[in-house]
């Protein structure tokens, strides 16, 4: 199994070409310390304390959701993380196996928005904590310092990042078991476990933002195991990133919920997870300032990998190299600076309420990838022509996969509950958002049927000689 060697340079020299298998290196551990240490940040956090100040469950049922949504998303991110060591490009270069060359084009454009959204949403967060820990700095100071940051990790690439969340999962992992063990050594309120209650919409909500949340990193997740030697499987590197994508969600949303019920009702998530934590507490904010840095990392990675990816698409002799990726990594820094150091107080919430709204479009491509990928081509597909200018054995367009694709689409506007488009019937259970259930249940057998359908006449027209 070849390994790292002490010549392989620091910084990623691949873009979005082929990993060759004399150059695939790690282990399948490393999937679990990514996944568990990015995932222990104050968003997660934030986002579980809104299990009981928002969706109103007590400790036992917020748990309980918090666990099942969680386990149930991190299927898709390992299913689609498993597909990296195999595939050795990319994810949503790998897409045009499924849509074709220019077909997948939509995907990336997507995947690259979601991308650039989180990393202008963390800048911003990351700009405030600066300022929260240290008053002195200006804000557009914090953000510069909090951009740059991630940008130096995101250019440097896979090797680095995975080095950092190695460490990062004991020292993030070791800082929030201190957390639990200060909360529960300390005074509780008496309405601790009895705060909140049971109520089915919350329950709902609480569990499906748990698979969204899951769903929504699985565009990338084989950009950071396609390095991994191939003969590695696919049941280790899922059960890697299972384990590492749930462990470190479950854990986030657990803490946040504990810290809203130990402060007194009303208390914002970040303050309550310093008034419940005492002297611990400014230790956290800035573990979790660096965290949030480290994670930033992955979505500036993934916004150049897929803007290099569409430019490539029409350029099928290209090999960009990493100087092409620092210049495109230093644009998308530029811009996205531009954009955070304008941005409105409120500017976080409604960005992730747009990027929750784009997570439409992620649950068919998700449901398509994994139906292609395990159960029509069983992972055997043929990467030259990925690469070919049109398309090889995939051609440009599969229309198939864009079909199926776009009705993924519209089954889920009905049952839709975002900030950009709420559908007729968003309330059927209220408070939660249904849509990706509707659009996994649908896109599934669709694409199956259609791509089986294909595959069909393919076989009954050499039989019968009308292909050469």
């Amino acid at each position: 199994m070849p390994q790292m060697s002490r010549q392989d340079p620091l910084i990623e020299n691949h873009t979005v070409d082929y990993v060759p298998l004399a150059e695939r290196h790690g282990k399948a551990r490393d999937l679990f310390t990514l996944w568990f240490s990015t995932n222990i940040a104050p968003l997660p956090i934030v986002t579980g304390a809104m299990v009981a100040q928002v969706f109103h469950l007590n400790l036992m049922w917020g748990l309980l959701a918090i666990a099942l949504g969680h386990m149930l998303g991190g299927i898709v991110i390992a299913l689609a993380s498993a597909q990296g060591p195999r595939m050795g490009i990319p994810q949503m270069v790998q897409s045009r196996g499924q849509f074709g060359r220019y077909g997948a084009l939509l995907i990336v454009f997507f995947a690259a928005l979601i991308y650039i959204g989180f990393f202008i949403s963390n800048i911003v967060l990351a700009g405030k904590s600066i300022v929260g820990i240290v008053p002195s700095v200006p804000v557009p100071a914090s953000i510069l310092i909090g951009a740059l940051s991630a940008t130096a990790i995101g250019v440097i690439g896979y090797r680095f990042i995975h080095s950092l969340n190695r460490i990062g999962t004991w020292v993030m992992g070791g800082a929030l078991l201190a957390g639990f063990i200060y909360i529960f050594a300390h005074d509780l309120p008496a309405d601790f476990l009895s705060r909140g209650g049971f109520n089915l919409a919350g329950w709902l909500a609480t569990v499906s933002l748990g698979v969204i949340w899951q769903i929504s990193f699985s565009p990338y997740t084989s950009d950071y195991s396609r390095y991994l030697p191939a003969d590695i499987g696919i049941t280790r590197p899922f059960i890697a990133t299972y384990l590492g994508a749930t462990l470190g969600t479950i854990l986030s949303f657990a803490f946040g919920l504990v810290a809203a019920l130990a402060t007194p009702e009303g208390t914002e998530a970040m303050v309550a997870v310093k008034q419940a934590t005492g002297w611990l507490g400014p230790i956290l904010m800035v573990l979790f300032l660096l965290n949030i840095i480290s994670h930033n990392a992955l979505n500036l990675y993934g916004a150049v990998l897929s803007i290099i990816t569409s430019i490539q698409t029409f350029a099928s002799h290209w090999t960009p190299s990493i100087k092409v990726r620092v210049v495109l990594s230093g644009v998308v820094l530029i811009g996205c600076c531009l954009v955070a150091l304008g941005a409105s107080a409120n500017f976080i919430s409604q960005f992730i309420g747009l990027i929750l709204a784009l997570l439409l479009v992620l649950v068919p491509w998700a449901s398509i990838n994994l139906i292609d990928f395990y159960i029509i081509k069983r992972g055997h597909y043929d990467i030259a022509s990925i690469f070919q200018a049109d398309g090889g054995i995939y051609g440009r367009f599969n229309l198939h996969a864009i079909v199926a694709y776009f009705i993924g689409i519209l089954v889920q506007l009905p049952f839709a509950n975002t900030s950009l488009y709420v559908g007729p019937y968003a309330n059927l259970v209220e408070g939660a958002d249904l849509s990706w259930l509707v659009g996994l249940v649908v896109t599934c057998p669709l694409y199956y049927c259609l791509a089986t359908r294909q595959k069909t006449q393919e076989s009954r027209a050499v039989k019968l000689g009308y292909t050469d």
